[in-house]
């Protein structure tokens, strides 16, 4: 009697147990979106998920930042992260299926075009020498690097860069070709920046582009190329000090994640963003990306509090906004 006792109290206590596990995998915070993004969202989730004893559990995911919006506008994720402000297509995406969303801010990123570090030859380039590389008619024509500028070599141009649901694609593509996803078919795309990064690493010839912690993550195997600023004609290299100066443009840019706002109904959800907030210009700092002002963070929770929804830029994206442009802005909202 009593070992049928003992048996029946174990599997009481296996099923209170089973139950508890389930109710604590059951806070879970869902995230995707921008390979940009993901390096603060991920090192913010780490930390939050040690500071909840993995009482809550975050997933992030990569699938671009126009697979993030796909998501989030399906209702499938809590949070989208985006290096880009949301498009007038998906923002009616959202609005049909019912999702309301508050934007935030998080940080500005040095979109960072990449050489092999034995190339010998380029020093700088220009937005004119980076649309006739870049722009769709070079597809199949423009082949060696001398074809660009007769100053350059005759070899052959090997290039790798974000694929057509990155946002980062389609801000490159709108500040060095002049319209966002207007691109030569004919490179080695990826939405895994890891893939570009290995690829440029491995030719001489190649040249690549994305966000900036991917290549300072990498300094031995990558060489960062400096861009001629359009309005001082002045050739400037990406790095956090010229993202504030607003001298690296036009490819300084902010980066954002977007909050589904019926989410926020869930504690884990508040707790998660209230953590990122807090911590998220440290983070942001540590993965070499550049931090906004502490008061985008406390206005990004004012604005979470009081449920202010929408975007700021009304579905485009703006190239060469500067960080302060940005907070006047979102200061307005």
């Amino acid at each position: 009697m009593f070992k049928q006792s003992k048996l029946v109290s174990a599997f009481a206590l296996a099923g209170m147990a089973l139950f508890g596990a389930q109710a604590a995998h059951a806070q879970v915070v869902k995230i995707d979106g921008s390979s940009t993004v993901y390096p603060i969202t991920e090192a913010v989730a780490e930390d939050f998920q040690k500071a909840k004893k993995n009482a809550i559990k975050v997933t992030v995911g990569i699938s671009g930042t126009g697979g993030g919006f796909k998501k989030f506008c399906r209702g499938e994720i809590d949070i989208s992260n985006a290096s880009r402000p949301i498009t007038e297509k998906e923002m009616a995406a959202c609005k049909e299926a019912g999702i309301q969303y508050i934007e935030m801010p998080v940080a500005f990123d040095a979109l960072t075009v990449v050489i092999n570090p034995k190339n010998a030859f380029l020093k700088q380039a220009t937005v004119a020498e980076m649309k006739k590389l870049w722009e769709p008619s070079a597809q199949g024509t423009v082949t060696k690097w001398n074809q660009v500028n007769p100053a350059w070599p005759d070899a052959p141009v090997k290039l790798f860069g974000a694929g057509a649901d990155s946002g980062t694609f389609e801000y490159f593509t709108e500040a060095m070709v002049g319209k966002a996803k207007s691109s030569r078919g004919d490179y080695t795309a990826s939405e895994d920046d890891n893939v570009l990064v290995q690829g440029v690493s491995r030719d001489v010839n190649a040249i690549g582009y994305f966000g900036y912690a991917y290549y300072a993550e990498n300094t031995s195997k990558l060489k960062a190329l400096a861009i001629v600023n359009p309005k001082t004609g002045k050739a400037v290299e990406p790095s956090a000090a010229n993202v504030e100066n607003g001298t690296y443009a036009p490819l300084s840019r902010p980066i954002f994640i977007y909050v589904k706002a019926d989410s926020l109904n869930k504690p884990e959800i508040k707790e998660f963003l209230e953590f990122y907030m807090k911590n998220g210009a440290k983070l942001t700092k540590e993965v070499k990306y550049v931090p906004l002002p502490a008061s985008a963070y406390t206005g990004n929770l004012e604005h979470m509090n009081k449920k202010k929804l929408g975007t700021v830029f009304g579905g485009h994206n703006e190239i060469g906004i500067t960080i302060e442009e940005l907070m006047k802005r979102e200061a307005k909202m």
